[in-house]
């Protein structure tokens, strides 16, 4: 995968390669990139966060009359994928702009990935305290935790970045981040549909485990966000 995103880099950065080729060949290119990345990479690596988010939203569920399209929406956390696009694309405008260096990434990404670590910190407290709250305490397992979790570093985002960045175009840049990032959505939904199928079964021991599942992802998220402030 980092040869096939390293190749298309090249192709992007021949002089006159963007310029003559169509939208779909970058959207297609980077789609199908994030595709295949994603089975190997990104849901294993992500999985976690992704489960943790689920199981809070399954465990708020009413037990009742659960339907099964209150599962898919828990399962499929839309506003957190968003929120990841939204990152990835600002991203890619950045660095098909020009001026963008992959390596000064990382002090921003240690401080979004603290506010991430606060977000679900909040969440498990609230979990924890049912008379606990805060403002927006309700939805901040959503776009906002999707925003900051979208710089969590890795080796493919690097490798998509640096795509963008060969484009030479902040459009080109924006699209080819999106639509990377979309190829990386469907692994992760069925990781979500596997928690909410999980939670859905063992609903009891799911309410109790919540919380240290929470605090377990915010505590890692503080472990790499200061590790990347550190430099």
């Amino acid at each position: 995968m980092y040869e096939a995103l390293s190749q298309f880099a090249a192709w992007c950065g021949t002089p006159g390669a963007v310029g003559g080729a169509v939208w779909g060949s970058v959207a297609a290119g980077m789609l199908l990139a994030g595709a295949a990345a994603s089975p190997l990479h990104c849901a294993p690596m992500c999985g976690g966060f992704v489960l943790g988010q689920v199981s809070d939203r399954m465990a708020r569920l009413p037990s009742a009359h659960l339907r099964e399209c209150q599962r898919l929406r828990a399962a499929s956390l839309a506003p957190y994928h968003l929120g990841r696009l939204t990152t990835y694309t600002a991203l890619g405008i950045a660095a098909g702009g020009g001026g963008f260096a992959i390596q000064r990434l990382g002090f921003s990404a240690g401080v979004f990935l603290l506010i991430g670590a606060a977000l679900l910190v909040l969440q498990a407290a609230r979990r924890l305290r049912p008379g606990f709250a805060l403002p927006l305490t309700r939805t901040l397992l959503g776009y906002p935790l999707g925003v900051a979790l979208g710089f969590l570093p890795c080796g493919i985002l690097y490798a998509a970045l640096a795509a963008a960045a060969a484009t030479g175009s902040p459009w080109y840049g924006a699209l080819a981040m999106f639509c990377f990032g979309l190829g990386t959505v469907p692994s992760l939904v069925a990781v979500g549909l596997f928690g909410a199928a999980a939670g859905h079964r063992f609903r009891r021991g799911l309410t109790a485990l919540t919380p240290a599942v929470l605090l377990f992802n915010a505590g890692l998220l503080t472990l790499l966000g200061v590790r990347l402030l550190a430099g």
